[in-house]
């Protein structure tokens, strides 16, 4: 059976942007990828390239290094920065072969070389290449989105627990840039944060939503939550530097946590900020068994409870640090 993406490829060829200041060249480029059936946009100078960018849906780019005014490298590093994270292979073409210049090249952004005068055959290869590379990236995304739509489509069954992953995602992005943390981590925290309870899916609604206190089976099968919830993620690549978060945001400072009974520093520190941050949001929270406390009252607990075990002591004190100068900053939290 034939997967959605190949049925889009039938769909719509693979476009190609070729710039060069010589509309020869952009004549010998065209010539080649339409015989090899690919959508073929020339631009004679990046100027022109930008503005077609801006128009069309591209999906790689071939661009001549030697042009006036705005060279190939810095196109590229254009290119780069407008696509943000969508992947945009580019290529580019020169008949500069020394180190300095593919160093250049890489800093830049460029997927790949060709040099002049380029071997046809090789071109090909190396743009069906990248062609292959930038559909694993699409499909990466397009099973991001589901395992994420999974989520929302999990909590909207419980009234008491909507938005709650949402809301623990977006604290541990605001906590990890009060810590520093640089904005590649940021982006993985918030994700971690986003899936952290995603492995409850496999788990009985019944068990759930009970308000009356759970039997000890029923309080070992929520225990499975973080293991389930890692086993779901870990066959995505993309998803590899959010699984500590998953499978260990339930350990406890003491060691009397689930599911390795991980201790102090052995807890990586994103889940020890998970772990935080998924317990404030359920004190500020209703739930089946009780109401919702006030921010105040859940610092409160939590900073009574800061040496019992149960979290990083030190990490504690920064997060409520963090929420008392939210809160005199006129910040709410909902």
């Amino acid at each position: 059976m034939r997967s959605p993406f190949s049925r889009l490829r039938e769909e719509r060829r693979p476009s190609v942007l070729v710039v060069d200041d010589v509309q020869p060249n952009l004549e010998l480029m065209e010539a080649v990828f339409q015989k090899a059936g690919l959508q073929v946009l020339t631009a004679l100078g990046a100027e022109a390239a930008l503005d077609i960018y801006a128009s069309h849906q591209i999906d790689l780019a071939v661009l001549d290094v030697m042009m006036p005014g705005i060279n190939g490298f810095e196109l590229c590093r254009r290119l780069k920065n407008f696509s943000e994270k969508e992947f945009l292979p580019v290529v580019l073409v020169t008949a500069l072969n020394d180190k300095k210049n593919r160093l250049t090249g890489l800093e830049a952004g460029a997927d790949d070389f060709i040099s002049k005068p380029f071997d046809t055959q090789e071109l090909l290869t190396k743009i069906r290449s990248l062609l292959k590379l930038k559909e694993l990236h699409e499909q990466l995304d397009h099973s991001e989105s589901i395992i994420f739509s999974l989520v929302i489509t999990m909590e909207a069954r419980d009234h008491y627990t909507k938005g709650h992953s949402t809301r623990v995602g977006d604290l541990a992005n605001e906590f990890g840039a009060f810590l520093g943390f640089p904005g590649k981590d940021l982006s993985v925290l918030k994700k971690a944060g986003i899936l952290h309870d995603i492995g409850k899916m496999g788990l009985s609604e019944a068990i759930l939503k009970k308000p009356a206190a759970l039997t000890l089976d029923e309080s070992e099968e929520i225990k499975r939550h973080p293991t389930l919830g890692e086993e779901i993620c870990r066959p995505l690549k993309s998803m590899k530097d959010i699984l500590p978060g998953i499978r260990h945001h339930h350990e406890r400072w003491d060691g009397s946590g689930f599911p390795d009974q991980l201790a102090a520093d052995s807890i990586p520190l994103m889940a020890r900020i998970l772990a935080i941050i998924d317990t404030f949001d359920a004190m500020v929270s209703i739930r089946p068994y009780r109401g919702k406390r006030s921010v105040e009252e859940a610092l409160s607990v939590i900073e009574k409870e800061r040496f019992s075990g149960q979290w990083d002591p030190e990490l504690t004190g920064i997060f409520i640090r963090m929420m008392q100068l939210m809160a005199k900053g006129n910040y709410s939290y909902a």
